[in-house]
Order: C-alpha cells, then structure tokens, then sequence
C-alpha cells in the first residue's frame, strides 16, 4: 500500500471533510479546515504590476484580502466568470486571502481508505508539491489540493506584503 501524506492524517473515524469545487471541468477538494468562508463573486481590484496569478484585492468586512486565480498558478483553463464563480477565503500561513473558483459543489466527508497518491500523470500536470493524492468517491475523482504548499515561500511573502500595503492605504485614505 501506497504511503499517505502524514498532514492527512484524520479523526478517529478516518474521514476528511473536504469543500468540493471546479475549475474548468476537474473537481478539486480542499480540506475544510483550511477555509474560512465561501464568498459570491465581487469587484476585485486591480494591481498593478503584480504576478498573473494575483486577480486583485477585496474589501472582505473591512479586511483587505488578496484573491488568486487557482487556475493560473495550475496552469488550467478555467471558464468564463459566471454566477457560481465563488471566492474560496483561506488562512495560507499567516495571510487571509481567497482562491476564485469556477464553482463550488459541496462540502463532503470522504474516508480516508478512498485517498490515493496521485498518479504521476495528474502530479505532473498540476505540480507535485500541491497534491495531496487523489480521493476515489462512486464513479468521481477528486484531486485533493494542499492549500498550504500551492504558493512558494516567495509568493506567499509577496502575497503578505501586497495586502499589508493594500491596508495600509486603505487607512489612510
């Protein structure tokens, strides 16, 4: 048997909780401890000269959140924005920020003995370091993201500054 990712690891009844969602036509699912909130879609603001990943800012209840396109940092074609565009708001780290989505489905308790590692093709594609294996359920395969590892060290820094000095001038203004 293949060895599991040791953050995996799961209540007494084996089972992960997982916020089920879509990108273009593959279904990914997180861990729902990892998300604060599924918001609708809303005016993102632009900034300038920042990575292509970086979709722009929110004003989330008075908290400036830095919103992600998934998609990109995947390499994945997502569909046009529509309304079950959602914006998944996760703690990564010591920063707030949201991944927008395509659509997200449900939320869904999946035992631990249905998750396998990935297959190389799927770890290729989407990258290694964020996938956490591959969750078998009926006639589905979910690819089950670490939301933690999506972003490098640099990014996720980058990611921290940019919506601190997004804060910070929204105080002063």
């Amino acid at each position: 048997m293949a060895e599991q990712d040791p953050k995996m690891q799961t209540s007494a009844n084996d089972e992960l909780q997982l916020v089920v969602f879509m990108i273009g036509s593959e279904e990914f699912g997180v861990e729902i401890t990892n998300v604060q909130e599924i918001i609708r879609m809303t005016s993102i603001t632009r900034i300038p000269q920042a990575p292509n990943y970086v979709r722009g800012i929110i004003n989330l209840r008075g908290r400036i959140i830095v919103v992600l396109n998934l998609n990109v940092i995947m390499g994945m074609e997502s569909k046009e924005q529509d309304e079950n565009t959602r914006i998944v708001v996760a703690n990564i780290g010591e920063t707030v920020m949201g991944f927008l989505v395509d659509s997200v489905s449900e939320v869904i308790r999946l035992p631990q003995k249905n998750i396998e590692p990935a297959p190389s093709v799927i770890a290729n594609k989407i990258g290694t370091e964020y996938v956490r294996g591959v969750g078998k359920m009926d006639d589905r395969l979910l690819i089950l993201l670490n939301l933690d590892k999506v972003l490098s060290a640099n990014d996720l820094h980058s990611i921290h500054t940019i919506s601190t000095e997004a804060a910070g001038a929204a105080v002063t203004t």
